[in-house]
């Protein structure tokens, strides 16, 4: 079995690499405030219910496209960018990207995009990281950060965000599955609960993530 792209796909998904995203919450903070999340289960609802279907038909199809793309992946991150409502949101989307491609540059140059979801669909192409495995670490990320920041929102022990994460992957497979039958004019998804608390996070008078 060819892996070859391992030592890549490990390098540019650990938490040493500088992307910046420990620094967002992506709307995880205001919920918590909201007392939406507020425990370790009700984190757990959260991911299944808002997370997981967020990631399955919009963030990994886009990811996907990126990924399969041969040209510019310009009209890609118009299409993000319409489909991230809040500033915020949309703003962090493209710090991220923004972070992730000048890292990505200083060791594999070749990469672009501006969302954060066309540089990493991109980066996983060049570096050969095959689309299933791409997608499982993009979707893992998601979950894992937003179990990090959860460590800091609410009364929960490392212990209790590993068991949230352990239920969330079980789901994993059949998610990532599910969105490679997203087709282009398919994909999306609206949230209103992540929009609004980005929304309110934006003008909070006080903030521990940048989003």
């Amino acid at each position: 079995m060819d892996t070859e792209w391992l030592p890549f796909l490990l390098q540019t998904t650990d938490a040493l690499f500088p992307t910046g995203a420990y620094a967002h919450s992506l709307g995880l903070e205001q919920i918590a405030r909201m007392g939406i999340v507020r425990d370790e289960a009700s984190l757990l609802e959260f991911l299944r219910r808002q997370a997981i279907p967020a990631l399955r038909n919009l963030e990994l199809p886009y990811l996907r496209f990126a990924y399969e793309s041969q040209e510019d992946c310009e009209t890609l991150d118009e299409e993000i960018d319409a489909w991230k409502l809040c500033r915020e949101l949309r703003e962090a989307s493209l710090q991220l990207g923004a972070r992730r491609l000048k890292a990505l540059q200083a060791i594999y140059p070749g990469a672009f995009g501006r969302h954060h979801l066309t540089v990493y669909g991109r980066q996983m192409a060049l570096g050969g990281v095959p689309l299933g495995t791409a997608l499982t670490a993009y979707l893992y990320q998601t979950l894992a950060g937003a179990c990090g920041a959860a460590l800091k929102l609410i009364r929960i022990g490392q212990e209790g965000c590993q068991r949230v994460l352990r239920e969330c992957l079980r789901e994993a497979p059949a998610a990532v599955r599910a969105s490679l039958l997203v087709t282009r004019g398919e994909a999306g998804w609206f949230n209103p609960l992540a929009e609004i608390a980005s929304m309110q996070h934006e003008r909070a008078g006080e903030r521990l993530f940048i989003s």
